[in-house]
C-alpha cells in the first residue's frame, strides 16, 4: 500500500452520485476519509435537488442572506457535499442529517457526538470534506500559487525554532515550506475546534526522519495526532490533522487498540508516506508552471 493510500489521500467525488464506494472502503479501513471536488461539479445537481431545502437545513437562512450570488452557491454546495459525504459513510440519507456548529465554527452532526467528526475547507473552486470515526479531524486547503510573506507573518505563524529553520532555507523553498506549515497549523487548530482563534505561533511542528510533519511536543497526547499533506488537482495543498482517540488510549495503557482498525502498520505506512510521489517544495522551486495547471491528476502525498 502506498503512503497516499495508507494515510487517506483525498478522493475525488464528482457529484452526489459518487463514486462513494472507495470513500466507504477507505473509511472502513482506516477510520477516516477525505474527499475533494469543486463546487462547479456539484452545482447543477445541488440546485436541482428537490431536497435542497432539507439538505441545507439550519444553514438555509445563512445561505439566503449571502451578499453575493457566487458566494451563496459555493456555500450551498459545500454543505451539500459535507452531508453527502457523512451520509455515505453512515449509510443513511443526506437529508436525514442535521449539521450544527461548535463555538469555534467546527461543523458537527447532531446526534453523533463522539461517533463522527467532520471538517470542511474550501479555497477558490475547491471543496474538501473530512470525516473520522476515530477522533477529531481538521482539513485546510490553499492554492500553491498563493504567496504568503514569511517576512511579514513569521512572527504570527512560526515558533522561534520554525522561524530559524525556515530563514535558513533558500527563498523559493522557504515559501513552499511556509505555505505547507500554514495549512498544517490551520488543519490542526480546526481539529481542536479553535481555528484561527488560536495563535499559530503557539503550535510547533518538526519533520521526522521520513519527512513527515509531527508535533514538536513529544508527549503521548501529541503522538496520537497524525498529519498528511497532499497535492490535489496539481494546484492545491490539502493538509489533514487527525487524532485517533483509541490510539491515544493505547499509548496511555500500553495496548495497541488501534491495530484492529488497520492502524498497527503506522510506522511502515509513515515511512511510505515520507517517500511518496514528489516533493512539493522541489516542484514549486524547479517547475512551478504545472502546479497552476487545471486537470484532474490523482492526489499525491508530499513531504519536505
Amino acid at each position: 500500500m502506498s503512503g497516499a493510500q495508507a494515510f487517506g489521500a483525498p478522493l475525488h467525488v464528482a457529484g452526489p452520485e459518487g463514486p462513494w464506494e472507495e470513500v466507504c472502503d477507505r473509511f472502513e479501513a482506516v477510520g477516516r476519509a477525505v474527499v475533494h471536488t469543486t463546487w462547479g461539479e456539484w452545482l447543477t445537481a445541488a440546485l436541482l435537488d428537490p431536497e435542497l431545502r432539507a439538505l441545507l437545513g439550519r444553514d438555509r437562512p445563512r445561505y439566503r442572506q449571502g451578499p453575493a450570488a457566487a458566494g451563496r452557491l459555493a456555500f450551498a454546495v459545500s454543505r451539500v457535499v459535507m452531508k453527502h459525504t457523512a451520509a455515505a459513510v453512515l449509510g443513511t440519507a443526506p437529508a436525514a442529517l442535521d449539521i450544527a456548529y461548535l463555538p469555534g465554527g467546527q461543523p458537527a452532526l447532531r446526534g453523533f457526538g463522539g461517533e463522527l467528526w467532520l471538517s470542511l475547507a474550501h479555497t477558490e473552486e475547491l471543496i474538501v470534506v473530512a470525516v473520522s470515526r476515530g477522533g477529531p479531524v481538521g482539513v485546510d486547503a490553499e492554492a500553491v500559487t498563493r504567496r504568503v510573506s514569511f517576512e511579514a507573518l513569521h512572527g504570527q505563524v512560526c515558533t522561534p525554532q520554525e522561524a530559524e529553520l525556515l530563514a535558513a532555507l533558500p527563498e523559493d523553498r522557504r515559501a513552499a515550506r511556509f505555505l505547507r506549515l500554514w495549512t498544517l497549523k490551520e488543519a490542526y487548530t480546526k481539529a481542536l475546534g479553535q481555528g484561527m482563534r488560536r495563535g499559530f505561533a503557539t503550535v510547533g511542528f518538526r519533520w521526522d526522519g521520513d519527512g513527515r510533519a509531527v508535533l514538536a511536543d513529544d508527549s503521548p497526547a501529541a503522538r496520537a495526532w497524525s498529519f498528511t499533506t497532499c497535492l490535489v488537482r496539481d494546484r492545491y495543498l490539502v493538509s489533514e490533522a487527525c487524532r485517533d482517540t483509541a490510539r491515544d488510549t493505547a499509548r496511555d495503557t500500553g495496548r495497541d487498540t488501534a491495530r484492529g482498525r488497520g492502524q498497527g502498520t503506522g510506522h511502515a505506512a509513515g515511512h511510505a508516506a515520507g517517500h511518496a510521489a514528489g516533493q512539493v517544495e522541489d516542484r514549486l522551486r524547479d517547475d512551478p508552471g504545472p502546479l497552476a495547471a487545471t486537470g484532474l491528476p490523482p492526489a499525491q502525498t508530499v513531504r519536505s
